[in-house]
């Protein structure tokens, strides 16, 4: 059975729509089979990382919730797009949100199912036959995010070193501890490259009693990008790379 791996933040702007979609670039170029879910329908943007456009995105997360489609045929192979993924005999796979501005005012005004989620999650498992199913979550405490982090087998929790975001991952911690997520893993994003990385990880895993597993920095090629393309398949050997080659080794051994 696959592993249920969640990306979660409680501010926006933290990158982890960036990381879960480098990760999963990783974990296929390692040989595993991985799909992504998009679950934020109200800002989705993983799409963009693998060049999926608007058109593409019509069979989608929002259309499977409203029972017009399986999991599977909302499931998009993005193998292709992705350097070194099945040369290694990988495969990737997004679930997109829709981007269409009807659909997300729709699914904002009526809602939907959500035990529906987590027999597609549970479905993708299976028909996909994943090695890991990588949630990327709404930023904040909503109750989506909330089965997320229930459901989870590996929680990746994004954060900046910023004061605001300090105090959303204390909370976002705390709900953790309520619903027992077993282990949840911390991420710093963003980190000036003037600082002491050591340091700030160390910093952080006292302050919390929580690993950290990686320390990402903040860097202009990425913004150079925006995110068009992953750059892991594009510069292994960038620190920002090397990054996600740690969180994968974590995903991998747990």
């Amino acid at each position: 059975m696959g592993k249920i791996v969640v990306t979660h933040s409680f501010r926006g702007g933290t990158g982890k729509s960036s990381i879960i979609s480098n990760v999963a670039a990783c974990l296929g170029c390692r040989g595993k089979r991985v799909c992504i879910i998009d679950t934020d329908v109200q800002s989705p943007g993983v799409h963009v990382f693998f060049g999926l456009e608007p058109k593409d995105t019509k069979q989608s997360l929002n259309e499977y919730l409203w029972g017009n489609c399986t999991i599977e045929e909302a499931a998009k192979d993005v193998s292709d797009s992705l350097l070194g993924v099945k040369e290694a005999g990988g495969k990737v796979f997004l679930v997109p949100s829709s981007i269409g501005v009807n659909d997300i005012t729709k699914i904002l005004k009526e809602g939907y199912e959500v035990s529906e989620l987590n027999d597609g999650f549970s479905r993708a498992i299976r028909s996909l036959d994943l090695d890991y199913l990588l949630i990327d979550t709404h930023p904040g405490i909503g109750e989506v995010s909330l089965l997320s982090l229930a459901i989870s087998d590996i929680l990746l929790i994004v954060m900046r070193p910023d004061y605001q975001d300090y105090q959303g991952t204390s909370v976002t911690l705390e709900v953790c501890k309520r619903l027992e997520v077993p282990n949840p893993i911390l991420v710093i994003n963003k980190l000036l490259p003037t600082y002491n990385f050591k340091k700030v990880a160390n910093d952080i895993e006292e302050i919390y009693n929580c690993d950290v597993v990686a320390v990402l920095p903040q860097s202009d090629d990425l913004m150079r990008m925006g995110s068009k393309g992953v750059i892991y398949t594009i510069q292994r050997d960038h620190p920002f790379s090397k990054g996600i080659d740690k969180i994968a080794d974590r995903i991998i051994s747990a």
